[in-house]
């Protein structure tokens, strides 16, 4: 948690409070690190963290946005920010798919 936020401090992103979700309450069982933020400014932020050794496919980005649906359901409201952190290679396609769909993606973060 402490490099996650030296990580958006160094974006000039501040927040006033960060939960972790446990995939397994969203019914989940995908390794990844979920948690929900408030932003100062006022705005939701879902921050997914994805690390592994294998490239970061089209269907994963699928499945990652399905989740987020699941999030928004469990969380009861619809975020306006949507930030993954990746460790791991990126596939191109998957990139401009989680792009047109208004993520903001950051590679290389592990």
């Amino acid at each position: 948690m402490k490099d996650l936020t030296n990580y958006f401090n160094k974006k000039d992103i501040i927040f006033k409070s960060i939960e972790k979700i446990d995939p397994k309450t969203i019914g989940s069982r995908k390794k990844v690190e979920i948690y929900c933020a408030t932003g100062i400014d006022k705005n939701y932020y879902a921050i997914i963290l994805h690390n592994s050794k294998s490239r970061f496919i089209r269907k994963t980005a699928e499945e990652l946005m399905e989740l987020l649906e699941k999030l928004s359901d469990y969380k009861e409201h619809n975020f306006k920010k949507k930030i993954l952190l990746i460790g791991s290679p990126l596939c191109s396609k998957a990139k401009k798919l989680l792009v047109d769909n208004k993520w903001s993606v950051d590679i290389d973060f592990m």
